[in-house]
């Protein structure tokens, strides 16, 4: 008897201290106005560093408006003295409109973008897709090829193209890309193509598809986000190449953009710096088209390349 009362007794309450060790209380956080200020500055921070990423960009912008006396006097984002002349006098400095050397460019430009779109795909599409001897070989050395810059092989690059009686001519420029000379290009298609699935080549096959359907009809179709990163990367890095264009580009109606850009340095035997800043935004007018309509292929390109 006594047992069973002592069984249903009420048990003792617990202590604050029993409870705070059974329910321990959250833990606080960070109050709103906390957590907003330091957004806040976080956004600011990142505004103040674009700012001074882009004020050699704003800088030349203004300078483009100024005349070449007051460029490196007024410093300032806005000009004291305002004028357009730059920009009529740069286009008709030179032998020939600065159309012409836009012209050149493109030309250049569509060349190397048709070449790596059709003969790094095929490259990577071969790398990725087909089984030979000696794959893994080739392929360690074309990534080897990436490390090697264009001054170690520029030499012998001219002495064959003089050969061919290419200089002061496109195709130096525009034949390698027809080539698959730029690895990387094939090792980012590489890497999209692995991550198609194989079970569509196994379907493709099944309905009489060869090497080259499945190529034309499935992968190109399928890889449009690394084309799209491919023909801007190519668009960009072609538009904006000196070196090569300088080397084998000698007479001035052959000029593209960089290599007239540096002849208004001495073209009328002293520095047109308005001219060269006013013909400077005329010849990023395209790059900066091309990346604001192309922003989203590149992103989705890049983010969803190697990572399947």
């Amino acid at each position: 008897m006594t047992d069973t009362v002592r069984d249903h007794a009420p048990s003792p309450t617990p202590t604050v201290v029993e409870l705070s060790e059974r329910y321990p209380e959250p833990e606080a956080k960070p109050s709103y106005w906390r957590s907003r200020t330091r957004s806040i500055l976080k956004h600011v921070a990142l505004i103040a560093f674009g700012l001074v990423m882009l004020y050699p960009l704003l800088w030349m912008v203004a300078s483009s408006f100024k005349p070449d006396a007051l460029i490196f006097r007024d410093t300032g984002l806005i000009p004291t003295e305002f004028t357009w002349s730059n920009y009529s006098d740069g286009w008709n400095a030179l032998l020939h409109p600065f159309s012409h050397y836009l012209i050149n460019s493109s030309i250049i430009v569509f060349g190397s973008l048709v070449g790596n779109l059709v003969s790094c795909s095929m490259a990577a599409y071969a790398f990725a897709r087909l089984e030979f001897r000696g794959r893994n070989l080739w392929f360690a050395i074309m990534l080897m090829s990436i490390m090697l810059p264009i001054h170690v092989i520029i030499v012998p690059q001219y002495i064959l193209f003089s050969e061919l009686n290419w200089i002061n001519t496109f195709l130096p420029l525009i034949v390698p890309k027809l080539l698959a000379t730029d690895a990387f290009f094939i090792f980012l298609m590489v890497q999209f193509f692995r991550g198609i699935p194989r079970e569509l080549d196994e379907a493709a096959r099944l309905d009489g598809c060869g090497h080259f359907r499945i190529y034309f009809r499935i992968m190109l179709p399928l890889s449009l986000p690394a084309l799209a990163t491919t023909a801007i990367f190519t668009f960009i890095w072609t538009w904006n190449d000196f070196f090569s264009q300088l080397i084998f580009l000698t007479r001035p109606d052959m000029y593209t953009v960089p290599v007239a850009l540096r002849t208004f340095i001495d073209a009328t035997s002293e520095s047109s710096w308005g001219s060269l800043f006013a013909m400077s935004i005329v010849s990023l007018i395209p790059i900066f088209l091309v990346f604001l309509f192309g922003q989203k292929y590149l992103v989705k390109g890049i983010a969803t390349t190697g990572i399947k």
